[in-house]
């Protein structure tokens, strides 16, 4: 289905979730919600509370930002709604005791999940199964990008370079725990722990023993029982770049690179330090590098994009070592989209500024076609 020309393109606004991440999700859909211009779109703001429950949310009652002392907010809504499958999927009220409402067509889906139920792949078949078209990577890369294991080895597979890492399933802990053991001692010190499909750096413990390792595994496995176990990437600085598909087939654009640097008492880029006052970080945009090495950054981000076939926006993370070397960390096909969230930032430095972000995505996914691709 086209854009319709009569009327407003509707774009409901889906965040929260059931995951870790459910705040971060309504954090950045407030961002993305006050930034759709209403004079060009019908915009429907869709809460999914942490026990599953679709509800319309009105951002004018739950302020979808960080409250005083940090305060985290989670989506509270009233009328639940469902997503109807046809030629012309719509939003449907599904309040018990009365007539289901129609609240109307919906053209697009601008998902701004984060982590498992809903990043991962399981919001993206919904919607394909509904005929909807909707903003980000479709269902397989989606599940790939959320899942830090199989992003390693499709990685692997294409040729891009990874730190050495060791993937640990319940499976692989039930049979051969020892062998699990040595393959993470062989890593060598220090290691960083992590759960393998959660994301804004919940569960990650840095392990710079190995009599702590359990502690580690166990806060890990509070998140995911799938636990990821790399290398650390020691003396490498940390940068990002922003990728956005481009409107031909292969034009993908790259963004300005940006590096982060952890300050105060923080050992790596954690919770705090992403989202917390800035004092805890310092971020350099566009970042200082050799001209070779932000080259070989980009064609990396682009390289990484196409290996995970993603759709319409990522950001690709790297290490970048004192040689020049430069290591694919992961790419996050959903990044946050908060004031503080560097995807955004990177565009803006590049030239594009939040709305026309935002707008361009809508967009692009207004413009892909329903089905298989």
């Amino acid at each position: 289905m086209s854009e319709p020309s009569s009327r407003r393109p509707r774009v409901a606004v889906v965040f929260g979730g059931r995951s870790a991440e459910h705040s971060i999700s309504c954090i950045s859909a407030g961002s993305v919600i006050a930034a759709l211009d209403p004079e060009r779109y019908d915009v429907v703001p869709v809460g999914i509370a942490t026990d599953g429950r679709w509800v319309l949310e009105d951002p004018t009652t739950n302020r979808l930002e960080l409250g005083p002392g940090g305060a985290l907010p989670t989506v509270q809504g009233g009328t639940g709604v469902q997503i109807v499958a046809g030629d012309a999927p719509e939003l449907v009220a599904t309040d018990p005791g009365e007539v289901p409402p129609v609240l109307g067509e919906v053209d697009v889906v601008f998902p701004v999940m984060h982590g498992p139920f809903g990043q991962d792949g399981t919001l993206q078949g919904l919607l394909e199964m509904a005929g909807v078209r909707y903003v980000g990577a479709g269902v397989l890369s989606s599940a790939v990008g959320t899942d830090k294991i199989f992003m390693k080895r499709l990685f692997e597979v294409a040729g891009l370079p990874v730190l050495p890492y060791v993937a640990i399933t319940p499976r692989d802990w039930a049979r051969d725990e020892a062998g699990v053991r040595r393959r993470v001692a062989d890593l060598g010190l220090p290691v960083f722990v992590k759960p393998a499909r959660a994301g804004s750096s919940f569960g990650i413990s840095r392990v710079d023993d190995l009599t702590d390792l359990d502690a580690a595994l166990d806060e890990a496995r509070r998140h995911d029982p799938k636990v990821v176990v790399e290398a650390a990437a020691v003396g490498a600085r940390e940068v990002e770049c922003g990728v956005l598909e481009g409107e031909s087939f292969g034009d993908h654009r790259t963004s300005e690179i940006a590096e982060i640097r952890v300050t105060g008492d923080h050992q790596f880029y954690d919770f705090e330090a992403k989202y917390l006052p800035e004092e805890n970080t310092a971020l350099d945009v566009p970042a200082v590098l050799d001209e070779a090495v932000a080259r070989q950054v980009r064609e990396l981000s682009v390289a990484a994009f196409e290996a995970l076939d993603c759709e319409g926006l990522a950001r690709v993370d790297f290490f970048v070592f004192p040689d020049g070397r430069v290591v694919v960390n992961e790419v996050e096909t959903m990044p946050g989209f908060t004031s503080l969230s560097m995807f955004p930032r990177m565009w803006a430095a590049s030239g594009v500024d939040y709305p026309t972000l935002v707008d361009r995505l809508v967009r692009l996914a207004l413009a892909r076609e329903a089905g298989l691709r």
